[in-house]
């Protein structure tokens, strides 16, 4: 029974984005205290321990000898690749840490370069361009595409940045939403491809990894394409129509076959990323029913009333028993650079 150090970032304010965005960054507050809950529930020694300011302040009494960390440290204030970067820092210190490596947590972050290795391994996924200036715009720029495309930060999560007119029909609204998302947010924009059908996500976790039951978004009073989309409304703000529209079937009702083909999409896009320890991979189908991998999404949000969680209570988890089946894991698995034969990732 090890003592546990639950490492996570506490931020009252942003140097990026727009203010409501800040609802994401102090959730992981709430998951910290609750997966910590959890531990001591189970009677192991616990300890929540914030990021203020660095991690190596932060976690200067605790010896790596003698605790392992429930990482669920996200960066402050908004900075990009922070989540990375802290990884980078248990690695180094010698922490045992749950959850994804530095690398896999850099891919999973910068969404283009992620999709550039998703087609690499074969997989399907929608067709991108990324622009940093609204006069980058063109038919010309955009003429491998097709309309209507959905426009979002390269590297946010928790739908940072995708608001109601996320979905884009012409070069003109592409434009907008560039300018607007590159002045708010600081980095480049995705423009890709819109899938408007049904969106699946794929819980998965261990090594190597075993799928949970899948979950199938369901946009119960859709009608614009733009309300077919995750965005910050339809996950965060419950006085939003979006919000209140939208719910989740797990486990999703799918035929074996196509059961069976996003399993293995999603296996292989973990599998891309170099994922480790627990994920989600976000899977959209077309109207022939193929499976096109959105993004892999690791160290994915663990709330009680998250999709993660979701498909393991389904799969028979008690939250206590999520939680602790992930530490179990994390004690288990061994950096990348200590498996025979692995080259780093780019």
């Amino acid at each position: 029974m090890p003592q546990v150090l639950v490492l996570y970032s506490q931020t009252d304010h942003l140097i990026k984005g727009q203010p409501h965005d800040i609802v994401a960054e102090q959730s992981t507050v709430l998951c910290a205290h609750a997966v910590a809950q959890a531990l001591d529930s189970a009677g192991w020694p616990v300890v929540a321990v914030p990021i203020t300011g660095d991690v190596e302040t932060a976690l200067a009494p605790y010896s790596p000898a003698e605790w392992v960390v429930f990482n669920l440290g996200e960066g402050l204030s908004g900075r990009l690749f922070e989540e990375a970067r802290i990884a980078w820092a248990l690695e180094v210190m010698g922490y045992c840490f749950t959850g994804a490596d530095a690398p896999a947590l850099a891919l999973t972050s910068h969404k283009a370069r992620a999709k550039a290795l998703f087609a690499r391994a074969g997989l399907l996924t929608p067709r991108w361009r990324l622009f940093t200036h609204p006069g980058q715009v063109s038919e010309h720029e955009l003429e491998d595409l097709s309309f209507p495309v959905i426009v979002k930060p390269v590297a946010e999560n928790g739908s940072l940045g995708i608001g109601d007119d996320a979905v884009a029909h012409s070069i003109a609204e592409v434009a907008s939403r560039v300018e607007r998302l590159v002045g708010l947010y600081r980095q480049a924009a995705l423009v890709e491809e819109f899938i408007g059908n049904r969106e699946v996500n794929v819980a998965m976790w261990g090594d190597p990894p075993v799928v949970l039951p899948l979950s199938e978004m369901i946009w119960e009073a859709a009608g614009a394409p733009g309300e077919r989309v995750v965005s910050f409304a339809c996950k965060w703000d419950a006085d939003s129509r979006v919000y209140q529209n939208t719910s989740v079937t797990c486990p999703a009702q799918i035929a074996p076959g196509l059961k069976q083909a996003i399993t293995e999409a999603a296996v292989g896009a973990w599998h891309a990323i170099g994922a480790r320890g627990y994920g989600r991979v976000d899977i959209r189908l077309d109207q022939d029913e193929r499976p096109f991998i959105l993004e892999t999404n690791c160290n994915p949000d663990i709330s009680a009333d998250g999709g993660f969680y979701r498909s393991a209570r389904e799969a028979g988890y008690s939250y206590t028993d999520m939680v602790l089946h992930i530490v179990r894991i994390a004690m288990e698995q061994t950096n990348s650079y200590d498996r025979p034969g692995n080259a780093m990732r780019p």
